[in-house]
């Protein structure tokens, strides 16, 4: 085993067991790109570590899938908080991809909702959306789902006090500082302004996810009904 995964942790802080044969590492950081930048630096250099067999690149976190259970976590801990302090960071402008929404109506029946909580016309909610081009932080949650970076402060909302039971795929949705496009059908406790006719997974695709971390979307306006 490397040296790095020997010398022991003092504490197992932002760390904890998924299961027995993966682990969650958590630091402390905002939601922001800078350190995004850095969760994906930090997988890519524990993806070489050995017993690690995949680095997965969550939201402000990282999770790792381990071939056995590990001897020494305490020191799998600290060898994660070193690299994470190092301040390493991945530089990763992908593809762009341009996906056509229509917003409102009945694919987008929450925008009203979003309006009346910020304070704004629908019309500005949509044209505010559709302004900035995005960044896939991480793919997750449900299979091919995109995490995306960049949504306009003024468009910030909580989450729904009464989640949905079934959200169809393809629902453009916002809540808190984040906003994304479900790949499936599913539940959801976000705001739906809109609708996508893309698909974000196919198992019978190569890769079967459509995007990933470093990757961006521009949303276009395909029609909007108030």
């Amino acid at each position: 085993m490397r040296d790095d995964l020997q010398r022991p942790a003092t504490q197992l802080r932002d760390f904890s067991f998924l299961g027995t044969k993966a682990v969650l590492f958590e630091p402390d950081c905002p939601f922001d790109l800078a350190h995004q930048q850095r969760i994906w630096a930090v997988a890519d250099a524990a993806a070489t570590w050995p017993g690690v067999r995949e680095a997965v690149p969550g939201m402000t976190n990282l999770t790792l899938l381990l071939d056995a259970v590990p001897e020494a976590p305490e020191a799998l801990a600290d060898a994660l908080r070193r690299a994470w302090e190092s301040g390493m960071a991945k530089t990763a402008e992908g593809r762009l991809i341009e996906v056509d929404i229509d917003y409102g109506g009945a694919g987008g029946p929450h925008l009203a909702d979003v309006a009346q909580a910020t304070g704004l016309s629908a019309r500005a909610v949509v044209e505010l959306h559709a302004a900035p081009v995005y960044t896939v932080y991480a793919v997750g949650s449900h299979a091919g789902y995109c995490y995306l970076g960049g949504l306009d402060p003024s468009l910030f909302v909580p989450r729904r006090k009464v989640p949905l039971l079934n959200l169809p795929g393809g629902s453009l949705s916002v809540a808190g500082a984040q906003t994304g496009v479900s790949a499936s059908a599913g539940p959801s406790g976000w705001h739906t302004i809109g609708h996508a006719d893309v698909s974000f997974f196919d198992p019978n695709r190569s890769p079967a996810a459509l995007l990933r971390p470093g990757d961006r979307i521009r949303f276009r306006i395909g029609s909007l009904t108030i």
